[in-house]
């Protein structure tokens, strides 16, 4: 078992220099926005690069790390030209290949999509698919290590715990296609038109993402399921069927992990099919991206959701839902309960014939053309890998099945219900997983990043400074101007003084003073 393998898609080259107008005072975001160049440039390699190479050779865990340090940078512009830090000279308009569309020949035809929040959405949707991918190859990796006989105790605990980190990376893809359908394309609706002429691809629709998300959570309870089995996987390799061993966690636990599975694939499926019901309600021929003139190199698509996707999640669906019947046919069997055992024989062949249609190859509808060699060992591949669980899964279901068969024809001789007596007895499903919400960083500048908030609390406090500083001057004035106005008085004091002091001269010099009588 293991998740869905996108195909990523590559992108265009951009300077925003060539449409952002820095309109601070001396010009502070000039190199910040050489810097997003020079981030989103490196997306464009690396994805170029991974696209030219085999799918087991690609370094997803470096896509992750550059498209984690695009995304800030790209939320820092945004912010800007929200809050008229930075201008616009037009619309941008970015290139990117959508990879979820379908198309007659089966190629990824490039578009070119308007907005900052568009190119904002095709990041985190390329984030998105990149940690899946990485969860895939590293699922792969480890091969079907439980059923080693020869592994040692610390080396499948030790497979444990990287089968438990493919886990975590497919409910972190989870949570950012939920933040994509549910924020990124909110502001999309907001701010991004688009114009006349341009129509979303699926890539881009908020079903699309919102399915996407159930499809990467029910992944990631796909692998919960098989860490679970482990060891009772690795104890029951050489004697596969019941008894089960006592390591065995509960069947009935089993049963509704399957069953929950089966349900977040098939309501995927329902959500990823909103495009083309769209397209057919409306009754026009979807073309999404820009118009013909523009778009040059595109394709065109049918606002449909490629026949692959679609196709893995109806298997998947009918897959979990058949092992769960199995399971529930082998919780009746190890019930001892009157009735028990024609339930676990009626489950059982449900969940054999149900099996054995999903190995029985159909042919596929329609034209498919593949690009090149590379998606056509990726396709095989996934589908040889299917093939195998499937009959793995049917040899297992008949083990069981001729075991129960036997109980119940010699000893408890219980009738075996119908298929629709059957539905009725099916418990509701129950997750095992959640998605882990996606916190978007904060913008590398302006508005909302840490180095703004620093800069403002500076300017607050020197402007609390000059306040301070005007403050204590006016004081020092307002002292002066009152002591100006008591001047007068002190003048008189000082004229009184002269005076009493000339009297007393005056008084001294009469004739006759200072003689003696």
């Amino acid at each position: 078992m293991s998740s869905y393998l996108y195909e990523l898609p590559t992108t265009g080259s951009v300077s925003f220099s060539d449409f952002a107008i820095d309109t601070t005072e001396g010009n502070v975001y000039t190199a910040r926005i050489a810097n997003a160049t020079q981030a989103r440039a490196n997306i464009r390699g690396v994805l170029k690069q991974s696209r030219r190479t085999d799918s087991e050779d690609r370094d997803y865990l470096r896509i992750i790390k550059v498209l984690d340090d695009y995304t800030p940078h790209l939320r820092g512009i945004i912010a800007c030209v929200q809050s008229d830090e930075l201008q616009l000279k037009h619309e941008p308009v970015f290139s990117w290949r959508t990879t979820l569309s379908a198309t007659l020949f089966n190629t990824s035809p490039r578009l070119r999509l308007p907005s900052l929040q568009a190119d904002l959405a095709s990041t985190l949707l390329t984030y998105a698919m990149a940690l899946s991918n990485f969860s895939h190859s590293v699922i792969v990796s480890l091969g079907a290590y439980e059923y080693e006989r020869t592994i040692s105790e610390t080396s499948r605990k030790e497979k444990d715990e990287r089968l438990n980190f493919g886990v975590t990376l497919l409910c972190r893809a989870s949570g950012v296609f939920s933040a994509i359908s549910e924020d990124v394309l909110g502001e999309l609706d907001k701010f991004g038109s688009g114009g006349a002429g341009w129509v979303r691809p699926p890539d881009l629709c908020k079903e699309v993402n919102a399915a996407l998300a159930k499809m990467a959570l029910a992944d990631a309870q796909s692998l919960a399921i098989r860490k679970l089995l482990s060891k009772a996987a690795f104890e029951s390799t050489l004697s596969p069927g019941p008894p089960l061993p006592r390591s065995h966690p509960s069947t009935a636990l089993i049963a509704k992990l399957h069953l929950d599975c089966a349900e977040l694939y098939s309501s995927a499926r329902t959500l990823a099919m909103a495009p083309s019901r769209f397209s057919l309600t409306s009754g026009l021929k979807v073309s999404f991206g820009s118009t013909p003139k523009s778009q040059g190199d595109s394709g065109g698509g049918s606002g449909e959701v490629s026949a692959d996707l679609l196709k893995y999640l109806e298997k998947e669906s009918k897959f979990h839902s058949a092992i769960a019947h199995k399971w529930l046919g082998v919780d009746a069997g190890e019930t001892a309960q009157p009735g028990k055992g024609g339930e676990a024989v009626g489950f059982l062949k449900w969940a054999l014939q149900e099996l054995e249609d999903l190995h029985t190859p159909r042919l596929s509808k329609g034209l498919g053309i593949r690009r090149d060699g590379a998606k056509d060992r990726d396709h095989d591949g996934k589908r040889q890998d299917r093939k195998a669980r499937t009959e793995k899964e049917l040899k297992s279901v008949k083990v069981f099945l001729e075991h129960y068969r036997k109980i119940n024809d010699s000893l408890t001789f219980d009738p075996v219900p119908k298929t629709s007596e059957l539905q009725a007895l099916i418990p509701e499903g129950r997750t095992a997983v959640a998605a882990k919400a996606y916190v978007f960083p904060d913008p590398a500048f302006g508005p909302g990043s840490k180095g703004y908030q620093m800069r403002a609390q500076t300017r607050n406090r020197i402007q609390e400074s000059e306040d301070e500083t005007l403050g204590l001057e006016a004081l020092r004035i307002g002292g002066q101007a009152n002591n100006n106005r008591h001047d007068p008085v002190a003048d008189d004091s000082s004229d009184d003084d002269s005076n009493r002091e000339g009297t007393s001269t005056a008084t001294r010099m009469y004739a006759g003073a200072g003689s003696y009588f």
